[in-house]
């Protein structure tokens, strides 16, 4: 697959993005005071991971074969007892940062899957957005159970 100058700039964004996301999502597990946002973040971490390689695959002109799918599983939709209010609160302050970030990156992808002429391709990045989607409902639903949102 031949990329254009478009496509390829979009991808890069991608790239830096989902590399952003991983690394914060990967910082925060270890930040993160409560275990359940722990092994959400890490949870969450990994799917990022896999997005960025996605993302590079096609910049080197592969598209790989996704999954067929989604896990709707909202398992780590909990309320959990925080034990004083800062350790929530430097909680709520993570993942309301990772759920911006979901926000922008899954924007991101909405402007990519409408500008690729690759079917494949746009199926890929609609598939990550759909994922990205997903983290965002984690996030929120995390959010909702703690009274954080």
């Amino acid at each position: 697959m031949t990329l254009t100058q478009k496509e390829n700039t979009l991808l890069q964004d991608l790239k830096s993005q989902e590399k952003l996301c991983y690394e914060k999502y990967s910082k925060y597990s270890k930040d993160a005071h409560a275990e359940e946002l722990k092994s959400l973040f890490g949870e969450i971490a990994a799917a990022e991971k896999s997005h960025y390689d996605t993302v590079c695959s096609i910049l080197q002109g592969t598209v790989p074969q996704m999954p067929t799918g989604l896990n709707a599983s909202n398992k780590f939709c909990c309320k959990v007892d925080y034990p004083n209010e800062a350790t929530k609160n430097a909680d709520q302050f993570l993942v309301s940062d990772m759920l911006a970030m979901e926000k922008h990156v899954s924007s991101l992808y909405d402007t990519s899957v409408f500008e690729f002429s690759d079917p494949q391709a746009r199926r890929a990045l609609n598939h990550i957005q759909s994922e990205e989607q997903q983290h965002g409902e984690k996030l929120y639903a995390y959010m909702s159970q703690n009274s954080m949102y």
